[in-house]
């Protein structure tokens, strides 16, 4: 059940309504003292419903300073973790997260979710790089040994898996990037490891830029064991203000990936975040920033106003105007986004889904996705 505050609501009368304590409307919901509601905003009611529900596998990415209380309300909900990330060298040695893994790894097995190593192309910057990606590709020894090093690693650490997440690929580089992927899975499989690519979201074999010409749907999704569609910033920290994953243009990405890439291995991307813009936008100048969902709604609590519904994008926004008078554009995620995502999966009988990222905490969102379907844990392994 998915209920829309209206004017006069309070969390008492909703939940009297539904027959289900206060206490559960605003813990399910984390509603924070004093118990406020903005107009428009969705509240997440238990359903109760005993129906059949369809298995999927569950994936979410998280940095190793997440914080351990959020990591461990997540667990039970996924069926893998992805961590992020390992780095590499031109000559393939691993590079390693800043900060120790060890402690995500012996979480994830400790709830039965299989963690996986993301492998990514950054530089010193931080910043996705071609060149290295260039490199690696088309240097056979030294992609031979970033491929020992993973397999060392992961037999180390525990980890059951490799995400490859490389964006900005060249187009010349296309090929061989696919070739690297095969290269990775068939030597990875051998050991027992899976193996996943992260795909920009596409709409057609001959869709232009650099995030999609270096990426062959068809030729990735029989190399890689499964892949993961990154169906989310429409909207982003330099774009104009819109939705993330407006559910429209997830539908042409999904719409096209099927006929790509078999519906059982394919991940569907949902953001686990939201922007406030500032306005006017300025296309180059005006910078976003990163929000929570719960912090969404209590934004637009703080400061009045109500929350407003997209029915193309199927996604929650409103607009504000600040202390300093400066106007606010937000887009966020609810569990009307939410539900919306989760019935894409369904239609299309897709593998499952992958949070970016785990490093908030949206309560909604998983007992949402419980009552829409079940997850395969991982067998105990020693």
């Amino acid at each position: 059940m998915i209920y829309i505050v209206v004017p006069g609501d309070n969390v008492d009368d909703i939940a009297r309504q539904f027959g289900i304590p206060a206490a559960t409307l605003i813990y399910d919901n984390q509603i924070i003292p004093p118990y406020r509601l903005a107009i428009g905003q969705a509240l997440y009611i238990a359903s109760g419903s005993d129906t059949e529900l369809m298995a999927i596998k569950v994936n979410g990415y998280a940095y190793p300073f997440i914080s351990p209380w959020v990591l461990r309300e997540t667990l039970p909900f996924l069926t893998e973790l992805s961590v992020f990330s390992y780095g590499f060298t031109a000559d393939g040695a691993l590079i390693y997260p800043l900060l120790d893994d060890m402690w995500m790894i012996q979480e994830a097995r400790t709830y039965l979710v299989r963690p996986i190593l993301t492998l990514t192309p950054l530089n010193e910057a931080g910043m996705f790089s071609n060149i290295l990606i260039s490199t690696i590709v088309n240097d056979s020894a030294a992609q031979e040994n970033l491929i020992q090093n993973l397999i060392q690693i992961l037999q180390e650490k525990g980890y059951q898996g490799v995400d490859i997440d490389f964006e900005y690929i060249l187009p010349e580089d296309r090929d061989r990037f696919t070739e690297f992927v095969q290269n990775v899975t068939t030597q990875l499989n051998a050991f027992g490891y899976q193996v996943s690519v992260a795909l920009a979201p596409k709409t057609s074999d001959t869709q232009t830029g650099l995030l999609y010409e270096g990426k062959d749907y068809a030729a990735l999704g029989t190399a890689a064991n499964h892949v993961l569609l990154m169906t989310y910033e429409w909207g982003y920290t330099y774009s104009p203000p819109m939705a993330v994953a407006p559910i429209n243009k997830v539908r042409e990405v999904v719409t096209y990936a099927i006929t790509r890439i078999e519906p059982q291995k394919i991940d569907l991307g949902i953001p686990n975040y939201g922007y406030d813009w500032p306005l006017p936008y300025e296309r180059g100048v005006t910078k976003a920033q990163t929000i929570g969902n719960v912090e969404a709604v209590q934004i637009a609590i703080s400061y009045g106003v109500p929350i407003q519904f997209n029915e193309v994008a199927q996604s929650p926004f409103f607009n504000y105007t600040d202390e300093n008078g400066i106007s606010h554009e937000v887009w966020f995620e609810d569990v009307r986004s939410l539900q919306a995502k989760f019935n894409l999966i369904k239609e299309f009988r897709l593998r499952g889904c992958g949070y970016w990222q785990l490093m908030r905490w949206f309560r909604a969102n998983w007992l949402l996705l419980s009552d829409n379907f079940t997850t395969q844990k991982a067998k105990r392994t020693a």
